[in-house]
């Protein structure tokens, strides 16, 4: 039997941090899931968290300890958590830092498992020196019911690193290796140096869709489709690598596609378009038709 070794709090249990938190269950890790919505929370007491994937992957279930946020004061005598995932929306980030710091163990820190750049936020709160960041890259996942996280698509495995663990700092450290070790139970993971890099890549990716999703309603499939609006999406994600390298930021591949290449489309070079389009095409076929950006 696994030898629990960390006491590990989800704070959000959505789309993602219900999906990474899930599969660390299955794999016997002490996890308690902490979320704001009542028939969320309800569910997955009864019924636990079931699992599903548009391809490849059968589905599962597991029983899980949750709490409703307004439940969190029970757990103060028990032992204080050694890692926190913060799960949440970005405009809910810092009272839900707030509100798991009293529980965190002396040398506990918590790990900023979102989309946007929220770890001076986070280290706001409860200090650099505990604050780590897992960028979640190309998951496609959603929460649509109750007690159900789907993910529209399968597995990135070795076609595609998901998940990307690292310190703020840049350096490789047994803490950076923990949390890619617990998050790679769901998907593929690697521990990054270049943590910054990766949110604004991610930070452009999110940029050329889900704004766009949001706004039409369409899906992302729909977009891609879309000669103006998937041309658009280029254009966007160029002006966002063109202000990430004006910061400074070493960009990582965006859509499997160097950010160079991504940018120069943007900027109407009709070759690097062309390119861009026959590999958006491409990596949409892992995807299902129906599915939405989280903001869509």
């Amino acid at each position: 039997m696994k030898v629990l070794s960390h006491k590990i709090a989800i704070v959000g249990a959505g789309a993602v941090g219900g999906y990474a938190g899930a599969h660390m269950v299955q794999a016997g890790e002490d996890v308690t899931f902490i979320d704001p919505w009542p028939a969320h929370v309800d569910h997955m007491r009864k019924h636990g968290l079931r699992v599903t994937h548009a391809k490849d992957v059968p589905e599962f279930r597991v029983p899980v300890r949750a709490l409703h946020v307004t439940d969190v004061q029970q757990i103060a005598k028990e032992k204080p958590f050694d890692i926190a995932f913060v799960c949440m929306k970005s405009y809910d980030t810092a009272w839900a830092t707030m509100m798991i710091r009293q529980y965190l163990a002396p040398d506990g820190y918590v790990v900023s498992l979102q989309n946007c750049v929220n770890e001076e936020t986070i280290a706001a709160i409860v200090g650099w020196g505990k604050t780590l960041g897992c960028i979640a890259s190309s998951i496609t996942v959603n929460l649509p019911e109750p007690g159900l996280i789907h993910r529209g698509a399968g597995k990135g495995g070795k076609a595609h690193t998901v998940f990307r663990a690292g310190e703020v700092h840049g350096r490789i450290t047994p803490r950076a290796e923990e949390v890619c070790r617990l998050v790679a139970y769901a998907d593929s993971a690697k521990v990054t140096a270049n943590l910054w890099g990766e949110r604004w890549s991610k930070l452009v990716t999110n940029a050329m869709a889900n704004g766009i999703a949001a706004c039409t309603g369409l899906t992302s499939s729909e977009v891609l489709h879309n000669d103006a609006l998937r041309h658009f999406s280029t254009r966007v994600g160029s002006e966002a690598i063109r202000v990430g390298q004006a910061l400074g930021y070493q960009l990582e591949e965006i859509y499997h596609l160097p950010p160079e290449m991504i940018a120069r489309a943007g900027e109407g070079d009709e070759a690097a378009m062309r390119t861009c389009d026959e590999e958006r095409f491409r990596q949409s076929k892992r995807t299902a038709a129906e599915q939405r950006p989280s903001m869509g």
